[in-house]
């Protein structure tokens, strides 16, 4: 896995949308669940969360669609394509769909959640598993291994 060389640049499948992250992020994850299987298309959704100072959309405008405005869902209105997540409440990081940015060898799950409904044949090279969400007292911990795996 090559290394993250910031601010690196991305955008939706057709390119009328347009993002830039320019922070590392705080940790990397592959989730399980159905609905980003749905959501996603695919057996699960990856995402970086990204510290939100760190992040901005450069162009176009995203549209917040999904299960929940509450879930923070954010889409190119065009194609559709679903980019990034601001869930409620948790206003301090962005988490973005790695394969909108230009430079994706960086990136690997470090964790993995809702395991409970992966599908069979479902495997990430995730370090860490959790049948849902990880409880919240572990996320400090997480965020410092991670780090810590980057450097």
């Amino acid at each position: 896995m090559k290394r993250l060389n910031l601010p690196v640049d991305g955008a939706c499948r057709c390119g009328r949308v347009k993002i830039r992250i320019s922070a590392p992020p705080m940790l990397t994850m592959a989730c399980h669940c159905t609905g980003c299987q749905r959501m996603s298309g695919s057996a699960y959704s990856l995402s970086a969360a990204i510290p939100a100072e760190g992040f901005a959309v450069v162009e176009g405008t995203p549209v917040v669609a999904g299960a929940t405005a509450e879930a923070g869902h954010h889409f190119c209105p065009d194609c559709m394509t679903w980019m990034f997540t601001r869930p409620a409440g948790f206003d301090f990081f962005v988490n973005v769909r790695p394969t909108m940015l230009d430079e994706t060898g960086w990136y690997s799950p470090f964790i993995e959640t809702y395991t409970s409904e992966r599908l069979a044949w479902a495997q990430t090279p995730a370090v860490h598993s959790y049948e849902k969400f990880p409880p919240m007292e572990d996320y400090e911990k997480l965020i410092g291994a991670y780090a810590a795996s980057a450097a």
